[in-house]
């Protein structure tokens, strides 16, 4: 079992940045690939980026690409979500995933225009 805290969400301006949060704890000697999802009321959950605890690769939904940054701090168990230039679309529920089978309660993130 991976348990995984999320924070950092909020409420931001257009053009604004955050930056979430997640630490893993639990089993996670045997995760291999941390993610963030979104999902907005009524729509399905979307993948917003990956990363491999190794760091070699990293994928990004094409919305945030150029704006989004996802990388790992290994000795903290931490993955985190750098947002910038965001956009109201931006706006929703984040949540972090170990492995596409872990997830952890989402983070409100409000992009006011």
């Amino acid at each position: 079992q991976v348990q995984l805290v999320a924070s950092g969400g909020g409420l931001v301006h257009a053009g604004g940045s955050l930056r979430l949060s997640c630490a893993a704890s639990g089993r996670t000697f045997s995760s291999n690939a941390m993610a963030w999802f979104r999902q907005v009321s009524g729509k399905e959950r979307e993948v917003v980026a990956v990363l491999t605890w190794s760091g070699d690769n990293t994928y990004y939904a094409d919305s945030v690409k150029g704006r989004f940054t996802i990388s790992a701090d290994n000795a903290k168990n931490t993955v985190y979500l750098q947002m910038n230039s965001l956009k109201p679309e931006d706006t929703a529920v984040y949540y972090c995933n170990a492995d596409f089978e872990y997830w952890g309660k989402g983070t409100l993130v409000t992009v006011s225009s």
